[in-house]
C-alpha cells in the first residue's frame, strides 16, 4: 500500500513538472520522425523504444499525445532522466498518517539526516508530536501546559536519550525522565509510561518491576482481560510484564497479580466456569509446565491431552474436563504461553 501511494504521488509530481513539456513541446505535431529526432534517434531511423532503465517496453505501441489524457509515464520517466534536477520526494505529498508510519521506524540519529533532506518536515511540530506519541504513548509532560517555544523535535531526542539510558541502567534512565520533567514520580504514571511504550529493554524492565512493586500493581490493572480466553490473556500479560527466566518468589507473585485480575475481568466466566484467583493460578502453572513440555527439544515423551486433564483435573477439582481439554488444545495449536 505504501509504495502504491508513493508511486501516485510521484506520478503526479511529474506529470506537473513536465505535462506542459509533452503538451506543447516540439516534435509532437504528428509526425512520427520529428518524435524521433527529439528523443535523439537519426533521421530515418524508427523512434527508439520507450525503455527506463530496467522497465520493459511499452506493451502497446505509442499513441500520439493529442489522445491521451495525461503525458505517457514512460516518457515522463525518460524527461525525468534527463534533467539536471534531482532529489528526493517530498514526503509532504503523502498523507500525513503514511509520513508518520514511515518516520517512525527511524532512530533518533536517522531522523536527524532525514530532516536534511525533507527540511520542511524536520521542523514541522505536529510531526514531531506524532512520533513522540507512536513510540512513547503516554507521558507526564504530554497532560501539562506547554511552555512557549517548547519543541516536540527536542522532546523526541531526550526521550530517545531517556530509552537508551534505561536500557543500560533502568535506574538512570528514570532520573533521567524525571530530571527533565517528562515523568512525575508516581506509580501510576510510571506504568502508564511503561504499558505503551515500546523500546525499553525486557530485562532491564524486568529487574525495575522487581523493585518497585507499586509500579507493578498499577501496571497489572491497565490490562483488560475481558472476554479472553485463559491461555491468550496470559500471553498478553507475558508480552508486556515477561517472565522470568527461573522459578522464584517473583514469578509467583506475577501469576497471583494475574489471576486476581483474570478474575476480575470476568466475573461471568467465574460464575458460570467455577474460576477462582487460586484455581486460575494453578491452571497458570499447569499451562506454564504445559507449554514447556510440549515445545521443548529435551522432553522426548511428550505430555498427552489425557495426561494434562487428569493432573490439572486433580489440583483443580472444580474445573469441568472439557474447559481443561481446550487449555491443551491452544497450547497445542498456538505455542507457549510466555514466550
Amino acid at each position: 500500500m505504501g509504495q502504491g501511494l508513493w508511486r501516485v504521488a510521484r506520478n503526479q509530481q511529474l506529470q506537473q513538472e513536465y505535462g506542459e513539456h509533452w503538451d506543447a513541446g516540439p516534435g509532437l505535431d504528428g509526425d512520427p520522425q520529428d518524435l524521433g529526432m527529439e528523443m535523439g534517434a537519426n533521421p530515418g531511423q524508427a523512434p527508439p523504444s520507450p525503455v527506463v532503465g530496467d522497465l520493459p517496453p511499452h506493451p502497446h505501441p505509442r499513441r500520439h499525445p493529442q489522445h491521451c489524457q495525461g503525458a505517457d509515464i514512460y516518457q515522463l520517466l525518460r524527461a525525468r532522466r534527463g534533467k539536471e534536477q534531482q532529489g528526493f520526494i517530498d514526503l509532504e505529498m503523502l498523507p500525513p498518517e503514511l509520513s508518520i508510519t514511515i518516520l517512525s521506524y527511524l532512530n533518533a540519529t536517522d531522523l536527524c539526516l532525514a530532516s536534511c533532506v525533507w527540511q520542511d518536515l524536520g521542523h514541522d511540530e505536529y510531526l514531531w508530536q506524532g512520533l513522540c506519541k507512536s513510540t512513547w504513548g503516554h507521558c507526564s509532560i504530554y497532560n501539562r501546559r506547554l511552555p512557549y517555544g517548547f519543541s516536540y523535535r527536542r522532546l523526541y531526542m531526550m526521550l530517545d536519550e531517556g530509552s537508551l539510558t534505561f536500557n543500560a541502567n533502568h535506574q538512570e534512565g528514570i532520573s533521567y525522565f524525571m530530571s527533565k520533567g517528562i515523568l512525575v514520580d508516581h506509580p501510576k504514571e510510571l506504568a502508564k509510561f511503561i504499558f505503551c511504550t515500546r523500546t525499553l529493554n525486557w530485562k532491564m524492565l524486568r529487574v525495575y518491576l522487581d523493585e518497585r512493586r507499586d509500579v507493578l500493581d498499577e501496571l497489572v490493572t491497565l490490562h483488560n482481560f475481558s472476554n479472553q480466553f485463559l491461555p491468550n490473556a496470559l500471553r498478553d500479560f507475558f508480552r508486556h510484564i515477561h517472565a522470568p527466566e527461573e522459578r522464584g518468589e517473583y514469578l509467583e507473585t506475577l501469576i497471583t497479580k494475574f489471576s486476581h485480575r483474570f478474575c476480575a475481568c470476568n466475573p461471568v466466566l467465574v460464575r458460570d466456569v467455577g474460576l477462582s484467583p487460586d484455581a486460575v493460578y494453578v491452571l497458570c502453572y499447569s499451562l506454564i509446565l504445559l507449554s514447556i513440555d510440549l515445545t521443548s527439544p529435551h522432553v522426548k515423551n511428550k505430555m498427552s491431552k489425557r495426561e494434562f486433564i487428569r493432573n490439572t483435573r486433580h489440583a483443580a477439582q472444580n474445573i469441568s474436563e472439557d474447559f481443561v481439554g481446550h487449555l491443551y488444545d491452544n497450547i497445542y495449536l498456538i505455542g507457549h504461553v510466555a514466550a
